[in-house]
């Protein structure tokens, strides 16, 4: 379940809550509303302008927003609650007020013409973060894809030969996967690929990211040196037995790692860490190798 704090984004309106909603007829300029709405393609953005909005206009403090498994936040999370559900096309929306005073009817009439004008905006950025994301995400595993991978490789390079830092570059495959798939089939192939990028996430800190580049074949990126590397390869050697799916059908990995510092490109570190792979496995697979040159 995805949890966005939409405070964040408009942090001066948190404490703050204007007292124009005292008028004795509130109003909003409507083009203006809808233009807001319409001006960023971040879900969360998208809330925390509506957010902004109403309660410059009306005594809302807070709302909370659950849609399609989603829940958001903007303002104050404690006052007098209304509960409203608006259903946009097959879309049911449910916003949660926090209100300081109840709304005049009024201003409830103005809430009502409102709320429909930030549905389409608000369902259209949850589209366009959907297909954003099935093209940076292994639909399988949900680990980065091949053409993330390139945009993030190149930026940590960038990044580390910027900031003089450290970078290294691991990447894996299973030990003889075909034999387990052509024996139990692509069904439970899928299950342990999987499974194994689950002991990818686990093994990993919040610094790093794993990515499936095809077939069983996963790359990670490690902020860090060789070393650092090296002990994020024992972690997950150690978590693989610890599964029960791979450790009944005794899945094994074999890992290759390169630094950074002594490759020309993206592509030629890579290629490092892929000599250091088949280097494990010509020592018997099952285990890790530091390539020489980097």
């Amino acid at each position: 379940m995805d949890f966005a704090l939409a405070t964040q984004l408009y942090p001066e309106e948190y404490w703050y809550q204007s007292d124009s909603y005292l008028k004795d007829e509130p109003e909003f300029d409507l083009i203006q509303v809808i233009q807001q709405l319409h001006a960023s393609l971040e879900p969360r953005t998208v809330f925390a302008c509506f957010g902004k909005l109403i309660g410059q206009q009306l005594p809302i403090q807070g709302v909370q927003l659950s849609v399609e498994q989603k829940k958001l936040s903007w303002g104050r999370h404690h006052g007098l609650s209304l509960q409203r559900t608006l259903l946009h096309n097959d879309t049911s929306m449910v916003f949660q007020y926090q209100l300081s005073v109840p709304l005049t009817p009024l201003q409830l009439v103005l809430l009502e013409k409102v709320e429909p004008l930030f549905a389409l905006p608000f369902i259209n950025a949850l589209k366009y973060q959907k297909m954003a994301n099935q093209a940076m995400f292994d639909a399988l595993t949900g680990l980065g894809n091949r053409h993330y991978y390139g945009q993030s490789i190149h930026n940590a390079l960038a990044r580390a030969q910027r900031k003089h830092g450290n970078v290294s570059l691991v990447v894996l495959d299973l030990d003889r996967f075909k034999n387990l798939n052509d024996e139990f089939g692509h069904k439970l192939g899928d299950t342990v690929l999987i499974e194994f990028a689950n002991v990818i996430n686990k093994a990993i800190r919040n610094t790093d990211q794993a990515f499936r580049i095809g077939g069983d074949e996963f790359v990670i990126i490690v902020q860090g040196d060789e070393d650092a590397a090296g002990i994020l390869c024992q972690r997950i050697m150690e978590f693989l037995p610890a599964n029960p799916v791979l450790n009944q059908f005794n899945v094994q990995t074999s890992m290759g790692i390169a630094g950074y510092k002594n490759a020309q490109s993206p592509e030629q570190l890579y290629e490092f860490a892929d000599k250091a792979l088949y280097s494990a496995k010509a020592d018997g697979r099952n285990g890790f190798k530091i390539d020489k040159v980097s």
